[in-house]
């Protein structure tokens, strides 16, 4: 297939990054369309390991085009300072860096908004990350955002600069001053402007001449704006609909969507999580399994693995095949649970509620598996996996429906299994 969709089924961290860098040795274009630098991804090759956030993964295969497209919300200061942290690890951008000039632009009174609003909400506070990602989107749909075609045009940034900061004054708790802004945005402006080019009609052509292009999804669908845990969710579209819309391509343009589910599921921040992991009901190690934000650093919050959850997320988009990751985190475990519905209120729900406060008051109805106690994380093949490993994907795919055809072992780039190309 020339086109598939890469996107998370759950509330985001699902390895997502390890999934798009194994795949970019397949392709030549990678597209980010959602999000902002509120994504994290902790990838390792080769021995080393790397830290992304508005940049794909993609960028370590040394032949792809990274392409962050209009749908993305651009944080200059903190794209300058990723690029040149990758920089250091000898990673190039010339000619393989493109930016849509139709990208909006997150500027310091989004930060500082995010924040305030986070304070003013006090215990029914979302979770965010606090970097200005809500409030940028906020601004695109009310008309008063900055893109990166006016942030590039000094006079045109400056003008619009003027116009919107005094409505954003009036909500902060310290104004800030508008030449402060600009003094130091135009240097940004400056280093960036070389990366701007026009993304969506090379993609569309690229897309003509067959070329091969992944499109890489940020967050998780169960974090998206109108379908996942509302209010508890990002401000971006995270489906794989959200993806062609945030890339100016229509959906037909996306042939194949691959699904990235966690053995387990985690959540960060605040919000409805089923099932949750009561306090001793497991020995899962967060150190060990990895699970503190490459972005904010905190720890998440871990749970059995959801089919009611992931179930939603695949039908919302249609997702084809799946990558199950983080298999050896559960390689010491005597039983495994799954859950493959709820109670509520005495009837049995198969699909999850759509108001948080229902879904906060499921009682989750579990199925449970023999586990393996057994070391995979330097397993080869299929065939190489325990007899109940197997058991257990097979029970996955059973409840959801669809193919598990990658599954990863390990934060490595070679500890993973793919049951075919994807390309």
């Amino acid at each position: 297939m020339p086109t598939l969709a890469v996107i998370g089924l759950q509330w985001g961290d699902e390895g997502k990054g390890k999934i798009v860098d194994l795949l970019s040795s397949e392709v030549e274009i990678v597209v980010r369309a959602q999000g902002g630098n509120n994504a994290g991804h902790s990838v390792i090759a080769e021995g080393k390991e790397y830290h992304f956030h508005l940049i794909s993964s993609g960028i370590l295969s040394p032949t792809v085009t990274c392409m962050i497209a209009g749908g993305v919300v651009i944080d200059p200061a903190s794209l300058l300072e990723e690029m040149k942290e990758l920089e250091t690890q000898n990673i190039s951008f010339e000619g393989r860096l493109w930016l849509s000039p139709y990208a909006h632009v997150v500027l310091p009174y989004h930060r500082l908004l995010d924040a305030q609003n986070e304070r003013e909400k006090g215990s029914t506070s979302i979770g965010t990350t606090g970097k200005g990602i809500g409030p940028c989107y906020s601004d695109a749909v009310a008309r008063l955002g900055i893109r990166i075609c006016d942030f590039i045009s000094p006079e045109i940034f400056k003008n619009k600069l003027r116009k919107v900061l005094p409505i954003k004054n009036r909500l902060l708790e310290k104004p800030i001053e508008v030449d402060a802004i600009i003094e130091e945005y135009s240097v940004y402006a400056e280093k960036l402007k070389p990366f701007v080019k026009p993304l969506e009609v090379e993609l569309a052509i690229e897309i003509k001449r067959g070329k091969k292009i992944l499109f890489e999804g940020a967050q998780g669908a169960l974090l998206d704006i109108s379908y996942g845990t509302y209010p508890f969710v990002t401000s971006s579209h995270t489906t794989s609909g959200g993806l062609a819309l945030g890339a100016g391509v229509g959906p037909q343009a996306i042939q194949e969507t691959l699904g990235i589910v966690k053995a387990y599921a985690t959540q960060v921040g605040n919000g409805p999580f089923p099932t949750e992991f009561n306090e001793g009901e497991t020995s899962l190690d967060p150190k060990k399994a990895r699970e503190f934000g490459t972005t904010t650093g905190r720890q998440r919050r871990m749970g059995w693995f959801d089919a009611v959850l992931v179930s939603h997320a695949i039908r919302l988009s249609e997702v084809t095949s799946l990558a199950l990751t983080k298999l050896d985190i559960l390689d010491q475990l005597p039983t495994i649970k799954i859950c493959t519905g709820y109670e509520l209120d005495g009837e049995k729900w198969i699909f999850p509620p759509p108001c948080v406060e229902d879904l906060e008051r499921v009682t989750p109805i579990y199925e449970e598996v023999e586990g393996w106690q057994t070391d995979t994380s330097e397993i080869k093949q299929l065939e190489e996996f325990p007899k109940n490993v197997r058991l257990f994907l097979n029970k996955l795919e059973s409840l959801l429906g669809i193919p598990i055809d990658v599954v990863s072992f390990g934060p490595e780039r070679e500890k993973t299994w793919k049951r075919k190309p994807f390309f």
